[in-house]
């Protein structure tokens, strides 16, 4: 009999200790404040130790936060470590604008001039035919056969006549005639040696030559030997390529960026060696309502005449440097209507916070509000932040600031 009591004695105790093992067991496993997610996988969510049934790694226990803010994330120290996220002091610092823009260059229209003809006639001959061709001032330009200028020099060659003849007399004054011929045929464009040669053969020939009256390189040849040219009509267009203008195309959303006081380079494409310092001209006021590009204009020096009109070039605009709150560009999250970064308030808390951004320069991002010198801001894994914010909460981070 005694022997029965013992036993039921170690087995109601044997019962107890087995029923308190299961309570604490079940409530182990079902502990609201703790929850067992992987580091690689953080959309996986258990609620009893195990092993991640992505990639086998060992669940990581993770202490809930009932004093989360709705703005805020915590994250445990292997997930901070796992997922490399950095932060640094955010401080004043110098910083400049940096904007490159492709362009091409042209010829300085205000270094061109056009050589037209004084007379009507006929291109006889062209002593330059070719694009590219450099004509000096003075140098023989175009033959032309023209019958007003032809009866204007038999008039003049008949009034040397006129006044070798009747040279004793004293009732008409040959001089002033001779003059008014001689002033004509100089205002059609021929010179005084043509005019001296006229005097001395007496021969006015049917065609004359025409000077340059202009050097440069030839842009463009307006006739060819056949053509009639009118009084007034362009022959040739001569270009002076001791300066350039290398016009870019900018895009309306990048004027507000541009300072008129900014440093342009002009770098030749394939070759950044072969660079040159130059100023802004023009900033053209109109924007194309059809492709919403702008045109900026840039006169830059050219030295030996390297760069050549139609050349592919980088044009980078390099603003004044100030001294002001900067970040790096990875740091900031922008979604097209809002800029936000991470601020680290505690030793795993973080903090989503909206900023208002400046000019960019490399790899470095104006802050003009948001922030404070002394914060310190999430440098690196920003972009982890935001993914695990999303999955926990359920909603963008950014949704909660006031656009």
């Amino acid at each position: 009999m005694m022997l029965r009591s013992i036993q039921l004695i170690f087995l109601l105790v044997a019962v107890l200790l087995t029923a308190a093992s299961c309570r604490e067991k079940k409530s182990a496993q079902v502990d609201p404040d703790v929850y067992y997610t992987c580091s690689m996988d953080p959309q996986v969510v258990e609620y009893k130790p195990g092993k991640c049934p992505i990639c086998k790694m060992d669940l990581t226990p993770v202490k809930k936060r009932n004093g989360e803010k709705k703005d805020e994330i915590q994250l445990s120290e292997q997930q901070i470590r796992l997922g490399n996220i950095v932060t640094d002091t955010i401080r004043n610092g110098k910083i400049g604008d940096r904007m490159v823009l492709t362009g091409t260059l042209n010829f300085n229209q205000m270094k061109s001039r056009a050589v037209s003809s004084r007379v009507m006639g006929r291109i006889e001959k062209l002593y330059f035919r070719n694009q590219g061709d450099y004509v000096k001032k003075g140098a023989p330009l175009a033959d032309i056969y023209s019958e007003e200028l032809n009866a204007a020099k038999q008039e003049y060659l008949l009034a040397l006549d006129r006044a070798n003849a009747f040279k004793d007399e004293t009732a008409i004054d040959f001089g002033q005639l001779l003059q008014s011929a001689r002033n004509k045929l100089q205002l059609w464009g021929m010179t005084n040696a043509q005019l001296a040669v006229l005097e001395k053969t007496r021969n006015a020939g049917t065609v004359t030559t025409f000077f340059s009256t202009a050097e440069g390189y030839v842009a463009e040849l307006a006739l060819r030997e056949g053509d009639y040219v009118m009084e007034g009509g362009t022959i040739v267009k001569l270009v002076d390529l001791s300066e350039l203008w290398a016009e870019a195309q900018v895009y309306s959303s990048q004027l507000a960026q541009i300072d008129r006081n900014s440093v342009a380079t002009v770098q030749l494409v394939g070759d950044e060696d072969k660079e040159v310092t130059g100023k802004i001209d023009l900033v053209n006021p109109e924007v194309s309502p059809e492709t919403r590009i702008n045109l900026l204009r840039v006169s830059i020096p050219n030295p030996g005449n390297r760069f050549k009109p139609g050349m592919p070039v980088y044009v980078v605009l390099q603003s004044p440097a100030r001294n002001t709150l900067s970040l790096p560009v990875d740091a900031v999250i922008r979604d097209g209507t809002a800029a936000t970064v991470w601020l680290r308030t505690g030793k795993s808390s973080f903090k989503n916070v909206m900023v208002k951004t400046g000019m960019e320069s490399g790899d470095r991002i104006e802050i003009l509000s948001g922030l404070s010198s002394g914060d310190a801001v999430v440098t690196s894994g920003a972009y982890l932040l935001n993914s695990e914010y999303i999955f926990k909460k359920g909603s963008d981070p950014m949704t909660g600031h006031n656009h």
